[in-house]
Parts: C-alpha cells; sequence; structure tokens
C-alpha cells in the first residue's frame, strides 16, 4: 500500500507543475518568470521523502475508506500542497541558515545565477498552494477551513522560525541562558510540529467531514507530542547521521542551533564542559566542531538519546491508545511507525 501510494502521489507532481505554470508560460510578457518558476518548483519540491504530502492521503483512506477517486485525487493535491508549503519554508531557511546542501544537491540560492533570486522564489512557492487550492478545492464545504488552515500553519512556522533564530542566531554570540529545555520545546512545537505532523491530519479530518474544536484539539496534542519526538531524532541526526542516507551535511554546532544534543549536553555538563561549550558552540571551525563533539561524546550522548527514544515511543503509545476522538488510532500509530527508529 505504501509504496503503491507514493506512486500515485508522484504521479501527480506533472499535473501540479502543468497547473502551476500553463498559464504563464502562455503569456510572452511573463513568460520568463514562468520558466523561471517551472524550474525552482522542480527542483526544490519533489525531492523529499514526502512523508508530510503522502500522510494527507493515507489519513483521508483512514476517516473516509469508500471515498471517491475524485475525492482522492484531491487529497493528493492537497498533500502536494504540504510539500509546497515545506518547500517555501526551507528555500528560505536555507538562506537564513547559510546552508550549503539540502536533500543530496546544492540548496536552491547556491546554484550558479540563483542567488538571492530565490527569496522571490519561495513567495512564489507559497502562492502556489493558494492557486491550487482555487482550482482544485473551491467550492467543496472544506474549502474555507483548509484555506484557514495553511495561513494559520504558515503563521505557526513563522513564529517558530523567529524563536529559532533569535534564540541562537547563525554567526551570533551564544547565549546558554536561553538554551533551555522549555525554549527548545517551544521552537519545535511552532516551527516544525504544527506543519509536519497536525497539518496533513487536519487536512484529511475537514476533508472527511469532521471540523468540531474538539477532534481537532485531540488529534492536535497527539500529534505536536509526535512532533517533538520527531525533531529530537533530526537533531541527532543531525550530528550522527549518515550524510549520504539525510541528504544533507548536519551543521547544527556550527549554526549555533538550540538543539536537544546540546540543550540536553548542558543539563548534564560538569562547570568545565560547560565552559568549554560556550568557547565551542556555535563557531564553524573544525577544531571547535570536534571539541564540541566530543563533550557529546564524553556525555553519552547516543546513550542518553537511544533511551529518550524508547520511552517517548511508548509514551506517544499510550497517548494514541487513550485517544477518544473520532479519528481512528491507525491514523496516529501510521505515522508513528514512519518515524520510530528513522535513519534520515
Amino acid at each position: 500500500m505504501a509504496k503503491s501510494e507514493l506512486a500515485e502521489f508522484d504521479a501527480v507532481f506533472s499535473e501540479i507543475v502543468e497547473e502551476l505554470t500553463k498559464t504563464g508560460l502562455k503569456l510572452s510578457e511573463i513568460e520568463d518568470a514562468y520558466t523561471w518558476f517551472k524550474e525552482a518548483i522542480v527542483y526544490n519540491v519533489p525531492h523529499g521523502k514526502k512523508n508530510r504530502g503522502v500522510s494527507v492521503v493515507s489519513s483521508y483512506r483512514r476517516l473516509a475508506p469508500n471515498a471517491k477517486e475524485e475525492d482522492l485525487h484531491i487529497a493528493r493535491i492537497l498533500g502536494w500542497c504540504v510539500e509546497m508549503l515545506q518547500a517555501f519554508f526551507l528555500v528560505a531557511d536555507d538562506i537564513m541558515d547559510g546552508s550549503s546542501q539540502r536533500r543530496g544537491q546544492p540548496c536552491w540560492y547556491k546554484k550558479e545565477k540563483i542567488g538571492l533570486i530565490a527569496i522571490n522564489d519561495s513567495f512564489f512557492l507559497e502562492a502556489s498552494i493558494y492557486s491550487l487550492l482555487r482550482r482544485y478545492v473551491k467550492g467543496k464545504p472544506y474549502y474555507m477551513d483548509i484555506n484557514e488552515l495553511f495561513q494559520q500553519t504558515t503563521l505557526q512556522t513563522v513564529i517558530g522560525q523567529c524563536l529559532d533564530l533569535t534564540t541562537g542566531p547563525p554567526d551570533g554570540k551564544v547565549d546558554f541562558s536561553k538554551f533551555t529545555m522549555e525554549r527548545y520545546s517551544a521552537i519545535v512545537k511552532w516551527k516544525t510540529a504544527f506543519y509536519s505532523f497536525y497539518l496533513p491530519v487536519a487536512l484529511s479530518m475537514y476533508m472527511a467531514g469532521i471540523s468540531d474544536e474538539e477532534s481537532h484539539e485531540e488529534a492536535k496534542k497527539i500529534l505536536l507530542q509526535m512532533g517533538h519526538f520527531f525533531q529530537v531524532q533530526d537533531d541527532y541526526l543531525d550530528c550522527y547521521g549518515d550524510p549520504e542516507v539525510i541528504g544533507k551535511i548536519g551543521t547544527d554546532i556550527q549554526d549555533n542551533k538550540c538543539g536537544w544534543l546540546v540543550v540536553t549536553a548542558l543539563e548534564l555538563a560538569t562547570d568545565e564542559q560547560r565552559e568549554q561549550l560556550k568557547a565551542c558552540y556555535g563557531r564553524s571551525g573544525d577544531d571547535d566542531v570536534n571539541k564540541v563533539k566530543a563533550i557529546f561524546k564524553d556525555l553519552d550522548l547516543e546513550k542518553v538519546y537511544k533511551e529518550y527514544e524508547e520511552s517517548s515511543y511508548h509514551d506517544l503509545i499510550k497517548l494514541i491508545n487513550k485517544a477518544s476522538c473520532r479519528v481512528p488510532r491507525e491514523v496516529f500509530i501510521d505515522f508513528a511507525d514512519k518515524i520510530y527508529k528513522r535513519k534520515k
């Protein structure tokens, strides 16, 4: 089912590109812009794991097992809207972080002749979401709910990005007084969990006619906790993952990120280790990075993480089993199984 659904999901992408560029490519005065935008879409949108996008469809199948093919097609379009939203975030995020690689290829802004034009391309990717919604969803009873959901999710993620960048500004002075688990949890919730976990399921819920606040709040509680679990994994993989597998070279240490590893290290470190972290964290030199990683090793953070992963996963399953909302538990289990012990 998973491979089949991914194949069907991928098959829709060419339709997405055609829909977003067909008008512009036919108007000579803006044809050059849309030729550019088409390349930006093809380069930035379809090369991720697509878990978020496909999860819209798989969740909708759980909620509406007798769904018509035309509705499944809309679910796939909405899934691609989620992928467009993520591409918008990532293109901008790479510029802000000064990253060099994304998904195994150079960041869009790092390509020849792109540079800061990528900022405008990120705006196009965001605007494209609403073009697709008008084309495929307008007239459906859930149209306004879904429009508002995308708008709210974008705001939530922008808030999270602000917390992230102001807590540990790239190339800025490290202020470890802000590097707390409370602040880390807030960054994760707002920057990642809403758009990566709640958004795909909420879209499928609205499509299936589940719009009551109680059901959405209970689903959100589970999915935000899952998002926290996911981000801790991401932080771990940034340092310990294989770049060939995860598709990028981890730079959280150099970028001064308020990540789970450094926050946990600060909680466990001796005074001497804490002083060394302050001296080396957020610096790009190999010697500084290696000293930080050596402290992580001395504190045995790999073991601490693995223990955290096991306990968090079991806590998550307990929370899912207690759920009483209108969403089948299998929707949440599907998500949890995708991320448990992931390597990328």
